[in-house]
């Protein structure tokens, strides 16, 4: 069976409500009840000490003391009598008639000089009523005392107004609770609703949602983590989208770079087979088909690397390398590639500067970085330097190119980018892998590297390796 969260709150909290009203009733009543009764036994007991006083101070007068007593109590509503050792009333009635018939237990305390306070009693009187006996005892022998009684019908009179007060009062806080219940409930239900809607919609693939969220209590906590998931949910999704375009174009891209040299390849073995390609075209013939082989290996060696690159399958060895060494290597490597787009490599570098690195991960590295600015480079420089940091090898790559547009520099470093679409026939990073490796390997070094660009201002990737400990 479904109950609504509305309900549940209300029913709680009356339930709540209504047991702790309760219990409060019970014990506030029988507090009164209690005070009542203890008030009443005190003013007898104070009366009758009272009395015996006053008829021991005056033994001449205490017929005319014991009247004017009786005249004053009568207006309160108290009686009294006055009795012997032999528990004989001696007033008001002067026939001496038997008393009030006493227990074994009231005798033993009346005997032992303890007064003796009955809050209601009803089988030895005519009517209900509360009374207090009070000995006399002189020189520690029991000679008689005075028995007060006052009816209890004022008193639970009283005690009844004060029980109908008390049923009004709950009757209104708990009318006062309910409303307040009903409306807080409400409110709560109403947020939780709210989070209940959004779910949905994300449910439905809307990433774009956003609920109310505050500090103030753990419903806003809740909707401030929702809000939280939400915004990573957007970002993943946007990231989902971007790497499935990415994706696309990738294959996209492989499918046209495979499809190119492959087409080449076998034009041109079907030529040679068949003797359809002149003599003096035979050498040339074989030169292309040899280049765009090893056009193939480098674009299926891209993707394995980075593969194994990704998976931590990569095993660095380590040394001391003169940095000096490997930026020539890769400026005279580099060199042809520089000159057919009019460019300059120039390396700037200390005497015996040492790189801690991994040597083949190393030229790997700045081969990538230096093809990538002699790319988007023409009829301009390239740097090669190096430099000492605090405690790491510093090295420097800038160029005079075209420069990165500034939402495009955190994405360079994605799988399958690609800043300009014109790389598709770029021979050096067709599947656009290779900064995304060159990420991979920097980092496998334990070091840091930036790039900072503006368009149409060049680009300058700097690449810190710590120093050997």
């Amino acid at each position: 069976m479904r109950i609504r969260y509305l309900y549940q709150l209300l029913a709680s909290h009356i339930s709540i409500l209504i047991v702790a009203f309760s219990i409060l009733s019970i014990l506030f009543a029988h507090y009164v009840e209690t005070l009542v009764y203890e008030n009443k036994a005190e003013e007898l007991n104070a009366y009758g000490k009272s009395i015996l006083e006053d008829l021991q101070l005056m033994p001449n007068r205490q017929s005319r003391t014991a009247d004017q007593y009786s005249q004053v109590l009568r207006a309160r509503n108290i009686q009294y009598l006055v009795f012997d050792e032999k528990l004989i009333v001696n007033y008001p009635n002067k026939a001496k008639i038997p008393m009030i018939r006493w227990t074994s237990k009231e005798l033993t305390k009346l005997s032992k000089g303890e007064t003796i306070v009955v809050k209601s009693d009803i089988e030895r009187f005519d009517q209900a009523v509360s009374f207090v006996a009070v000995p006399y005892i002189n020189n520690g022998q029991f000679l008689g005392g005075v028995l007060l009684t006052s009816p209890i019908s004022g008193s639970r009179e009283m005690i009844s107004q004060i029980n109908r007060y008390l049923f009004i009062t709950v009757i209104i806080a708990l009318t006062i609770a309910l409303l307040l219940s009903w409306i807080l409930s409400r409110i709560h239900v109403k947020r939780i609703q709210k989070i209940r809607d959004a779910t949905s919609l994300i449910s439905l693939g809307d990433y774009n949602v956003n609920v109310p969220s505050s500090s103030f209590d753990e419903i806003g906590e809740l909707a401030n983590d929702f809000n939280d998931m939400v915004e990573k949910l957007n970002k993943s999704q946007n990231e989902i989208e971007s790497l499935e375009n990415r994706r696309r174009q990738f294959f996209a891209d492989v499918s046209h770079e495979l499809r190119t040299p492959l087409t080449t390849i076998s034009g041109m073995i079907e030529g040679l087979r068949d003797n359809m390609i002149a003599e003096n075209e035979k050498q040339r013939a074989i030169h292309l088909v040899n280049r765009e082989t090893k056009r193939l290996i480098r674009l299926v060696n891209e993707n394995l690397d980075y593969e194994k690159i990704r998976s931590n399958q990569v095993l660095l060895t380590k040394e001391m390398i003169e940095l000096g060494e490997v930026l020539e290597i890769i400026q005279e490597q580099l060199m042809f590639q520089a000159e057919e787009k009019n460019n300059e490599i120039i390396v700037e570098v200390p005497k015996c500067l040492q790189i801690y690195a991994d040597y083949d991960r190393l030229i790997q590295i700045l081969i990538n970085i230096t093809k990538n600015s002699i790319q988007f480079t023409s009829q301009g420089k390239i740097w090669l330097r190096g430099k000492v940091g605090y405690k790491e090898t510093i090295i420097e790559i800038e160029d005079t190119g075209i420069g990165i547009e500034a939402h495009e520099i955190e994405s360079i470093w994605h799988r399958f980018f690609k800043a300009d679409i014109s790389r598709t026939n770029n021979p050096y990073g067709e599947s656009g892998l290779g900064l995304s490796i060159v990420k991979k390997l920097v980092e496998l070094h334990n070091g840091e590297i930036q790039v900072k660009s503006e368009k149409d201002e060049g680009t300058k990737f700097e690449i810190r390796f710590p120093a050997k400990n």
